[in-house]
């Protein structure tokens, strides 16, 4: 009965803290054992003289659990905790399991490190904070030592090793997150772009590949000319192709614009050269310059279209495509600062034509959101409700249970494909993918707008009247969006489209 008594149950004994070999540390690197440093730990401690006392309460697992979760909380020095752990453990397993921490120990520093490993590289946050973030395991387990110091820094309760701030590029310096790394990954993806818009014929399948994750700034206009189907794949005819197109949109101008007076024409003027100077940036659009060329675009677009003529909203899709062509000519990084006032006119004449063929590719697939009554428009917002009511019913019955119709706020992100709602340089990086989707704009534009209306489900279902849900969602809080923010909706878009887009039928009830 003695030995019984010797075995009792682990979880029994009344040590109040057990070293991290009784339950393994998720995300945690134990230090390894060096027999040469350590050697007289091998020597098991004489025990401690016992004396009767009163008996002890019996403690339980779960109260063993929650002491020994994580042992190296306790604070205490490796050399302690290696002393405590040979209390139990027999000497040729230590040595075995020493002798096989350094083996694994000196592997893995001689092993070239991956950029993309997990467990080398810490989740990046944005804004540049390089702290060491827990552990998956330990973010949902609290405990009484981290609540008492959650002002202390992130150290040892992390249960990370000090090594694991290594960052992208191999170095554990903060500092060096910043531009040298990344650009040295967009020179690598603009280089990419390069190679393949200057081959002979420009593979249009990989171009759009390349160009979901967004489009590098020097090849952008190139590549959305390519993708909107204005210029060819083939080098050699891109030339006359441009010069054809752009002499074909002039002999227009000539032809029709001089008749933005006539009776037959005038309304249709009058309500372009009204909303004109209301859109965005206005410190574009207010240039003199800038407003004829928009207003000839509109007005020629509308009068090659009489099934929908002009109407409000296509105005808006005019800025992405001259922002982005103008920027070619000018030495601006803010893309909604472009001063026109030194480009060449002949230069501004081809961006004139360019934007306007662009345009004109890009409304014959939407053609349906402006015709009379704008039945395309009214058939993706019920897709929307329909949508959004299946992927998040919380956020579609709280919007029901205070009377906010879909047709109230996402009538214009169907209208103006979400530019009022974000800031320019978002908008442009949102149309790299939607030139690189097939039917981006009318489509995956759907998508696009469910995983929008869902990033907002916690400030939704705070709000409890209808004026401020519906004063939210018409002006949604996007100032500050780059485009890592862009990336991470389109990212949940095409989620969302993966589960549904083949399948219709699963998102009607």
């Amino acid at each position: 009965m003695a030995s019984d008594g010797a075995r009792k149950q682990f979880w029994k004994r009344s040590n109040s803290k057990v070293p991290g070999s009784i339950r393994h540390v998720y995300g945690a690197q134990h230090p390894p054992f060096d027999p040469l440093l350590h050697g007289t730990l091998l020597q098991a401690p004489p025990k401690a003289p016992s004396t009767p006392g009163k008996a002890k309460r019996t403690s339980t697992f779960q109260e063993f659990e929650s002491n020994t979760s994580d042992a190296w909380d306790a604070g205490e020095d490796d050399d302690e905790l290696l002393a405590m752990a040979t209390e139990s453990l027999n000497s040729a397993v230590v040595m075995e399991t020493a002798h096989r921490v350094l083996r694994n120990h000196s592997q893995r520093r001689e092993r070239p490190q991956l950029p993309d490993a997990p467990s080398a590289e810490p989740p990046l946050v944005p804004g540049g904070d390089t702290r060491l973030v827990k552990s998956v395991s330990e973010s949902h387990t609290s405990r009484p030592a981290e609540t008492a110091s959650s002002t202390i820094p992130l150290q040892r309760s992390q249960s990370l090793p000090h090594s694991a701030t290594v960052t992208l590029g191999g170095t554990s310096d903060p500092s060096t997150l910043s531009s040298p790394a990344l650009s040295e990954r967009e020179a690598s993806r603009l280089d990419k772009f390069r190679q393949l818009l200057a081959g002979p014929h420009t593979d249009l399948e990989e171009l759009r590949r390349l160009s979901w994750s967004g489009v590098p700034k020097p090849v952008r206009p190139m590549t959305w000319k390519l993708l909107s189907g204005y210029l060819p794949a083939n080098v050699d005819r891109r030339p006359a192709t441009l010069q054809r197109k752009q002499k074909e949109y002039f002999a227009f101008v000539e032809h029709y614009y001089d008749s933005r007076n006539d009776d037959v024409h005038q309304d249709t003027y009058r309500q372009i050269h009204i909303d004109v100077p209301r859109m965005t940036p206005e410190s574009l659009i207010l240039q003199p310059r800038v407003t004829e060329i928009f207003e000839r675009i509109l007005f020629i677009w509308a009068i090659r279209h009489p099934a929908s003529g002009y109407v409000q909203g296509i105005n808006d899709l005019v800025t992405p495509f001259f922002v982005v062509f103008i920027c070619e000519h000018i030495d601006e990084d803010a893309v909604d600062a472009a001063d026109v006032s030194c480009v060449p006119a002949e230069v501004l004449r081809n961006v004139e034509a360019d934007t306007y063929w662009c345009v004109s590719k890009l409304l014959d697939g939407i053609q349906d959101n402006y015709t009379f009554a704008q039945p395309g428009i009214q058939t993706k917002v019920r897709m929307l409700e329909e949508l959004v009511s299946r992927i998040d019913e919380q956020v579609h019955r709280h919007l029901d249970q205070h009377e906010v119709r879909y047709l109230q706020f996402a009538f214009r992100w169907m209208n103006n494909l979400l530019m009022r709602e974000l800031p320019l340089r978002c908008t442009i990086r949102l149309w790299d993918t939607y030139q690189a989707e097939p039917e981006g704009f009318s489509r995956f534009h759907l998508y696009v707008c469910a995983a929008f209306l869902v990033r907002w489900r916690k400030e939704i279902l705070e709000e409890r009247d209808f004026q401020e849900l519906l004063l939210f969602l018409q002006n949604l809080p996007t100032a500050h969006w780059a485009d890592g923010d862009v990336s991470l909706l389109l990212a949940e878009a095409y989620r969302l489209k993966f589960a549904f887009a083949d399948a219709p039928n699963h998102y009607k009830k």
